[in-house]
């Protein structure tokens, strides 16, 4: 009933309109959360590694696995999640036809990291976040850069170059 009365008010009297790409016009997307957290999932993945080399299987090596694995499920959940806001509410499919795909990929790098130990599909999970973030900075029109992160695992990323 009253997107019939505006409709009709809109039509004798416009009106600007106000328009957002989400849920609260913000505007404000960043992938480096979903970067970052990718990199602990590698990061708990190679001290998971050290920890199982290194000790034996008593009350204190079970302990600091459970905390590894805990992190590391709750950190590549939130890329997922990170990435999955920036793709629903900022992606225009008809402008980037290509990054469903990338999506796509980075949720099942990111589960299989979830599931398994697997540094290389870690690292992979990493390398497709770089590429989604590269993507979503080029929409920006701000130029990217790629250097190793100042922290361990020490992986290359794509920063924003301001």
């Amino acid at each position: 009933m009253f997107y019939h009365l505006f409709d009709a008010l809109d039509k004798n009297l416009p009106f600007a309109r106000a328009e957002a790409h989400c849920d609260v016009p913000c505007g404000i997307y960043d992938p480096s959360t979903a970067q970052i957290s990718a990199l602990t999932v590698v990061r708990m993945m190679d001290l998971m590694a050290t920890e199982a080399e290194a000790h034996e299987h008593g009350a204190e090596h079970i302990n600091s696995m459970a905390r590894y694995i805990a992190v590391k499920e709750e950190h590549a959940e939130q890329a997922k999640q990170e990435v999955r806001i920036i793709w629903g509410d900022y992606f225009k499919k008809d402008k980037h036809p290509n990054v469903d795909e990338l999506v796509h990929k980075i949720m099942q790098l990111g589960s299989a990291s979830r599931q398994t130990a697997d540094r290389e599909n870690g690292v992979a999970f990493v390398e497709a976040i770089n590429e989604f973030s590269a993507i979503f900075w080029e929409t920006k029109g701000v130029a990217t850069k790629k250097a190793k992160a100042p922290y361990a695992p020490a992986l290359e990323m794509v920063y924003p170059d301001l």
